[in-house]
């Protein structure tokens, strides 16, 4: 298998290895200064670029191409074009030019722009990204890249992303010079874990909720959840281990180097991890992964699962989004002995910002409880170390920590000894990890644990990119110009912990404590989506953004309305959703339960009016107060969608439907799941949560 594996890694993918292997020379040589040093792309090198890949894609299969983009939705798109080309005799050739790969123009008026565009100006642009590599998929040359508008407004994802990262780079580089580092381009990496759920197929298809909207709207819990904590790392099902090997094959044909896969907590639910990758390389990489789980499933009679919180009451999906910072030498994050530079600050100076894209409307959840308060979780020896130890002063900043350690007490690495002599005696790490913090340094990265599975990550790496360029910018104009730059630097990074000193937090963020002292700590708590968007126009977030050429005023109201319509969208269709199988399925299942049941008592009274149907009123009462709160919590939730839709602007729909159809959906799902527990399992219409979860 493993050479096997040698031998399929890339095969899709016209990677540098093909493209040096099949381009001349002097183009590979360009093409390669425009890869890695930024350098602009020339038209001829373009045609010559499209020649050999059209030939490479046709051996593969490809009749078509596509230029592959990400619009607003999150999701990928991308519209077919064939290389036929007819000629005046009745026969055709294949054709791919160097205009056909560097630009399309794909129709921009039916994808959300949030008033970027009005619906009669239709014309945009996708404009490729050489930097992440092309590849065939369905027979497709598939060509990741940028979605503008007619007028130059980033329409898409990525467009923001790749400014984002040139800003920080240009940041970064800087703050190297200052310690003698002299690089061209500082990359932002990216290791994005997906986590998922896969039920049986007949299920999935059994249930409207899922079909439409991704989660369960009704089900009561099952008698056995997570609680015995046995699926965790556990045995893979024998289905599922067959899925997650011919997914690994299908993606490592694509390059995207899957590594890790295991059970995850909840029953059902997997995870999937890859190894770093540049970041916009890395997000299109996780929405192939997502694209190819839905795809395979179903071959396997599964059905693949991205919400964040499919089934209430067990562990929601989340996309870890681990981050960090390097050069084609090094990792810049990772501490070392005497790490030249490290900070926290520019996370914490940006909290509401970085809140907001995570925001979903159900994200994420009781047996998720990552709390919406933005902290960092930097262990002490890291702050120690923030710096090289030859700045004998910087062991001053241990008194600024609520756990000082004397400068005496450097942490060094420890060996564990079990106790078992034919067991290793190995190091172990000197800091340990925190799994309940939202941002948390886990050695050589931060580990940003917020974002829902079903999420595009580029949102949340923009913000995190930006937020880190203004703060090297700071340092960097600071200690430029310093006489001392020795004195200059101490300042610097004991001022910048001191500062911001009240967003570090090392304890259990899942207790109820700690959002205590979050609040008296003065950091925002936003629980949900319609109180975290408006960061989006906060004056102060959208000087950040066009400071650095990332998104302009406009972009940011454009997606602050994006974002607002999404989230009533998908409320209203799950409210919509539940409406309809409430009506139609669960109100007729429980009254003919009811009618069975009003039957077998009067049929027992008709024998003898002494044999009991103490057992049949019982459960017909409770039944019945069931269909009637249902019937009652219907004519909520219609007013309560209604009165939303009615309402006249984005943010006071996004308001209501949270506030108001929530509550009146968590009414509705609260008699039904009663109901589900006392009707007969002949007559509920829902497979249920033990079926959907345990399935053999």
């Amino acid at each position: 298998m493993a050479a096997n594996v040698m031998e399929i890694y890339g095969s899709k993918v016209f990677n540098e290895h093909v493209m040096k292997e099949r381009l001349p020379s002097a183009t590979y040589k360009s093409l390669k200064n425009t890869l890695h040093k930024g350098a602009p792309l020339d038209i001829e090198v373009a045609n010559v670029v499209a020649s050999v890949m059209k030939r490479w894609a046709m051996e593969l299969g490809a009749t078509h191409y596509t230029h592959w983009f990400q619009p607003l939705t999150g999701i990928t798109s991308e519209k077919h074009d064939g290389f036929v080309s007819p000629v005046g005799d009745g026969t055709a050739i294949m054709e791919f030019n160097g205009k056909e790969l560097v630009r399309g123009e794909p129709d921009a008026s039916s994808f959300p722009s949030g008033g970027l565009r009005a619906t009669c100006e239709a014309r945009g642009y996708t404009a490729w990204d050489p930097t992440s590599f092309a590849f065939v998929k369905d027979d497709v040359l598939c060509i990741p890249t940028a979605f503008v508008s007619y007028t130059g407004e980033a329409l898409d994802k990525k467009t923001p992303l790749l400014r984002s990262m040139n800003a920080l780079s240009n940041q970064a580089v800087r703050i190297l010079k200052l310690f003698g580092k002299d690089v061209d381009y500082v990359s932002t990496t990216v290791g994005p874990e997906q986590e998922y759920f896969l039920i049986k197929k007949e299920d999935y298809e059994a249930r409207q909720d899922l079909i439409l909207t991704g989660r369960t709207l009704f089900g009561a819990p099952s008698a056995k959840g997570q609680e015995l904590e046995e699926h965790y790392f556990g045995v893979i099902r024998p289905e599922v281990s067959e899925f997650m090997k011919e997914l690994d094959e299908e993606l490592w044909k694509l390059g995207i180097p899957a590594k890790t896969k295991h059970n995850e907590v909840a029953p059902c639910q997997h995870e999937l991890a890859p190894i770093f990758d540049t970041t916009n390389v890395a997000i299109d990489h996780n929405l192939l992964t997502m694209e190819m789980m839905k795809k395979i499933a179903p071959k396997y009679g599964l059905v693949c699962l991205q919400h964040e919180k499919p089934f209430e009451g067990v562990n929601g999906s989340g996309k870890h989004n681990n981050w960090s910072l390097s050069t084609t030498e090094e990792n810049l994050l990772d501490p070392g002995d005497t790490p030249p530079w490290r900070t926290c600050s520019s996370w914490c100076s940006w909290p509401p910002s970085s809140r907001l894209w995570t925001s979903t409307p159900t994200c994420c959840g009781p047996l998720w409880p990552l709390p919406a308060t933005i902290t960092v979780w930097v262990p002490t020896r890291h702050l120690r170390l923030s710096f090289p130890s030859s700045w004998a002063k910087s062991w001053k900043l241990s008194l600024m920590l609520s756990h000082p350690i004397p400068p005496t007490q450097v942490p060094v690495k420890m060996k564990m000894d079990l106790g078992v002599d034919v067991l290793p005696k190995f190091s172990k790490d000197t800091t340990d990890r925190n799994r309940t913090s939202p941002f948390a340094f886990t050695g050589n990265k931060f580990e940003f644990r917020m974002p829902g599975s079903s999420q595009n990550l580029s949102d949340c790496d923009t913000i995190l990119n930006t937020a880190v360029a203004k703060e090297l910018k700071g340092y960097a104009d600071e200690l430029e110009g310093a006489e001392d730059f020795t004195s200059a630097a101490i300042a610097l990074v004991k001022r910048t912990i001191r500062d911001h000193r009240r967003v570090i937090f090392n304890g259990n963020g899942y207790s109820a404590e700690w959002e205590e002292e979050a609040a008296r700590r003065g950091l925002p708590n936003k629980k949900n989506a319609p109180a975290a968007l408006p960061a989006l126009i906060d004056p102060k977030n959208i000087a950040l953004m066009e400071e650095f050429g990332v998104l302009t005023k406009v972009e940011m109201y454009s997606r602050y309305e994006v974002e607002l319509e999404h989230y009533s969208k998908i409320i209203n269709i799950e409210a919509l959703t539940m409406l309809e199988m409430a009506r139609k399925q669960l109100l007729p299942a429980v009254n003919s339960y009811m009618s069975e049941l009003a039957n077998t008592a009067a049929s027992k009274l008709a024998v003898s009016e002494s044999i009991s149907v103490r057992s049949e009123t019982k459960t017909l009462g409770r039944l019945s107060a069931d269909a009637d709160a249902m019937s009652d919590a219907i004519d909520t939730l219609q007013d309560a969608v209604d009165a939303a839709k009615a309402l006249p602007s984005e943010s006071e729909k996004a308001v209501a439907f949270h506030d108001n159809v929530l509550p009146a959906m968590d009414a509705l799902r609260a008699a039904a799941d009663d109901a589900e527990t006392i009707c007969g399992e002949d007559y509920w219409p829902l497979p249920s949560y033990s079926k959907m979860l345990y399935y053999v």
